[in-house]
């Protein structure tokens, strides 16, 4: 063979080297180190703080527990069995029912942020662009209040002697004498408040992007104002209206310090029944079952999102 022949081609790759066996290239190694040293610090500190403890939860979570809550062996499914409503005494809906339950306030949370914030973010829109930042500011401005103070605020308004309850008497929304808080309503109305910022943003994105010039051609069309919405405006936020759900739905239906405080002992939720597993009843194994079971459940949504997300608005042309 030849000197000619021994030589790489002008059009063959560098990886037909890599595939041989070759040694990768000084400037190849020298890449690597380069994202070792930048991306690693990262990646061990999500491994130990994250993926370990999550494995270590998912371990726990076959495990069962002793008679004084000490973790035992053999590895058993009975944690998921009871959070499915199959106990030792037989069928039980009391977790299945917390679970969708559960499931049923993020909907609504998300639900009640849609139809406060998409308002809210064509009128912040709609402002000429001095006062869009002060709008915003305002959105965001109940973050700088913790949130235990901003729930022990509403449980101020929502009380019998408070404003609010005395106007639902009035209207005949609650009996005489009995207030919102605690109960159901009064946690969606703290959870609304809570994460309606998580909403109103990535509404406010997507509507400071629409083509207005497509809502005038379809009202010179003949098209009412709910044809419009539909057809013109609602698929050019649908991305902001999608993210804003996802922001919302996911931590609203972990929430435990917001049901726990306006709810009471009527609203039991996920996080709220985790919380007691790891606290007051010591079932670790259990208190992991539903961990991983809320943990499925964002992932879950992520999931679908990403699969939405990798779709036209209209859900018909897939993007490779």
């Amino acid at each position: 063979m030849t000197r000619s022949h021994r030589q790489l081609e002008p059009n063959q790759s560098a990886d037909d080297g890599v595939a041989t066996g070759a040694k990768p290239s000084p400037a190849g190694r020298s890449d690597l180190l380069r994202s070792a040293a930048t991306s690693g610090p990262a990646a061990l500190w999500l491994t130990l703080f994250l993926v370990l403890p999550l494995a270590i939860i998912g371990g726990v979570s076959f495990l069962s527990r002793g008679d004084y809550g000490e973790l035992q062996w053999p590895p058993t499914l009975a944690s998921y069995r009871r959070l499915l409503g199959f106990g030792e005494l037989g069928f039980d809906p009391l977790y299945p029912v917390v679970l969708l339950r559960s499931l049923a306030l993020g909907l609504g949370t998300a639900l009640g942020c849609a139809l406060a914030g998409l308002p809210l973010a064509f009128f912040i829109a709609r402002l000429p662009r001095r006062f869009r930042i002060l709008a915003l500011t305002l959105v965001v401005i109940p973050f700088w209040t913790n949130l235990l103070i901003r729930t022990y605020a509403w449980q101020i308004l929502l009380a019998p002697e408070g404003w609010v309850s005395r106007i639902s008497q009035t209207l005949g929304l609650v009996a005489a004498g009995e207030a919102l808080y605690p109960g159901a309503g009064a946690v969606l109305a703290g959870m609304i408040c809570d994460f309606l910022p998580f909403m109103v943003l990535p509404l406010y994105a997507s509507v400071e992007k629409i083509d207005w010039t497509l809502a005038e051609a379809a009202m010179d069309l003949g098209a009412n104002s709910s044809q419009v919405f539909r057809h013109t405006l609602l698929p050019q936020i649908t991305p902001g209206l999608l993210a804003g759900t996802l922001l919302v739905f996911l931590p609203a239906t972990g929430q435990f310090v917001i049901p726990d405080l306006l709810g009471g002992a009527r609203t039991a939720m996920l996080g709220n029944v985790i919380q007691q597993q790891f606290g007051q009843s010591r079932d670790w194994p259990f208190g992991a079952a539903m961990a991983w079971v809320a943990l499925g459940l964002v992932m879950l949504g992520l999931w679908c999102y990403s699969r939405r997300s990798r779709t036209g608005l209209g859900g018909e042309i897939p993007i490779p």
